[in-house]
């Protein structure tokens, strides 16, 4: 269960696209003087060292972020990806991309005083580190870190005092029972607390849970009448393919998708922006792609 570590992935190509996504979420929510209450159901460790033993060890962001930075598009980025890198730049000296920030930090770099963040998390190293981590930046009892069940601690907070709140869920996907642990979770959510924002990460990999997820969601949010934003980003192709001496080898995660339930209005425009620039600088063969839908 606690074999996944998302140190060694960080920065890759699934996390231009979900914290591109976050962060232009929260740019729109935080402009509201209501409180506004963030849940990070698989918050992870927090920060990530690119520079690290793990993330050399897959190397994944040399395929993502820095693909993304190392190369500027002929046009200028567009405004969501351009203050993407922006915010990334901010945990770095200049010219340096030594250091990552997971969910839980580009959410409360944005929060105001009045705004609350709650992280769960289980895997027992990533927990100490996360706790470590979240103690530099003296939030005091604005953000709490709880080692619980994301999918199960979220119920207890719904609906929030301020009505006001981002869920935030994009667990390993390590066990199929994920898929549908997520679908239960939201339409649970959704129950308690029909008016607020639901943003669901998921690999697109081949595998029927995995394209089923997100038609599920979609129905979830049809059924309740609420506006829907379905993203989807795609660097390669998902097909096995052999090496020199006839062995099979994987592609790795091809690609990713946000599923987003009652998403701000701004972001269908802001990521018609961007989405096709992220296929450009980090396509790693003819099948990269990008899809964006919505409806509600």
């Amino acid at each position: 269960m606690f074999s996944y570590r998302h140190a060694f992935h960080a920065g890759n190509h699934a996390d231009v696209l979900k914290h591109t996504v976050l962060l232009a979420v929260l740019r729109h929510m935080t402009q509201k003087e209501t409180a506004l209450n963030v849940f990070d159901t698989h918050a992870g460790a927090g920060l990530y060292r690119l520079d690290g033993d793990y993330a050399k060890t897959s190397a994944e962001a040399a395929d993502g972020f820095l693909k993304l930075v190392a190369t500027p598009p002929k046009e200028p980025y567009a405004p969501a990806l351009k203050d993407y890198i922006d915010m990334v730049a901010g945990f770095n000296t200049t010219n340096h991309w030594s250091v990552y920030p997971g969910s839980p930090f580009i959410i409360q770099s944005l929060l105001s005083g009045r705004d609350k963040l709650k992280l769960w998390e289980m895997h027992p190293t990533d927990i100490k580190t996360l706790t470590a981590n979240v103690a530099q930046l003296e939030a005091g009892r604005q953000v709490a870190i709880l080692r619980e069940d994301g999918f199960e601690g979220l119920k207890k907070f719904l609906p929030p005092p301020s009505r006001r709140a981002l869920v935030l869920c994009d667990p390993s996907y390590e066990v199929k029972h994920d898929y549908a642990r997520v679908a239960a979770m939201i339409t649970d959510a959704m129950q308690r607390f029909a008016t607020g924002t639901y943003a669901v990460w998921y690999p697109i990999i081949p595998r029927p849970e995995a394209h089923d997820l997100p038609k599920k969601l979609k129905t979830l949010a049809n059924r309740s009448g609420k506006a829907w934003l379905h993203a989807t980003l795609t660097v390669k192709s998902s097909k096995l393919t052999q090496d020199e001496q006839g062995e099979v080898v994987r592609p790795g995660l091809p690609a990713s998708g946000m599923f987003l339930i009652n998403p701000p209005h701004t972001l269908k425009a802001a990521l018609k922006d961007a989405l096709p620039q992220m296929v450009e600088l980090l396509k790693q063969d003819s099948n990269a792609t990008s899809t964006l839908e919505s409806g509600g």
